[in-house]
């Protein structure tokens, strides 16, 4: 049986164009999830190990869907090979359980490692260069203005949560949040 796995690292990234690859190569369960792969537990990969036996095929859009490092790849790949799974990579083809094999998965995971690493690398080097900035912030910008949360504060007073909600499209746990700061002097202007 043929068993797809996808995966993207955030909740604002999308599944479906791995999975039409997944679904294209003709994957008969595909498990997805949307979970940073710099995390050893991920829920539904750890399934999908789960669900395979031998003769099965485990594939994957890219390597870097499917493991953190190389010595993770390396150590999967081989526990899958020793149950008798084949692993078919999309964009490097099918790892065969072969000294030319291990060799081109190790080379081919290695490069991934190292481009992971380049981009950790350079989102913290653009940090850096950000944090020099006067109006620099951490963390991500406020959706809604002090303006836009004061009104729906004070539409708070005649209307409910949800009332409010509607009209502004503030989320009530927004709203409690907000009302929680003005009232302990905390808010960030």
């Amino acid at each position: 049986m043929k068993y797809g796995y996808a995966r993207v690292s955030t909740f604002h990234q999308d599944l479906e164009a791995q999975i039409s690859a997944l679904e294209k190569e003709g994957c008969e369960v595909i498990y997805s999830e949307k979970f940073t792969g710099t995390k050893a537990d991920r829920p539904k990969f750890k399934e999908v190990l789960s669900k395979l036996v031998e003769g099965d095929t485990l594939v994957v859009t890219k390597l870097d869907r499917f493991a953190r490092s190389t010595e993770d790849a390396k150590r999967i790949v081989r526990e899958l090979f020793e149950r008798g799974v084949k692993v078919h990579i999309l964009n490097m083809g099918l790892i065969e359980n072969t000294p030319t094999g291990k060799l081109i998965l190790t080379i081919l995971s290695g490069f991934a490692e190292f481009e992971r690493d380049m981009i950790v690398e350079r989102t913290q080097e653009g940090k850096a260069i950000a944090k020099q900035r006067a109006d620099f912030r951490e963390g991500r910008p406020n959706k809604y203005s002090k303006k836009q949360i004061e009104h729906a504060l004070g539409l708070l007073e005649a209307h409910s949560y949800s009332q409010v909600e509607q009209l502004t499209g503030i989320s009530k746990s927004t709203l409690i949040r907000a009302k929680r700061k003005l009232k302990t002097g905390t808010g960030r202007s």
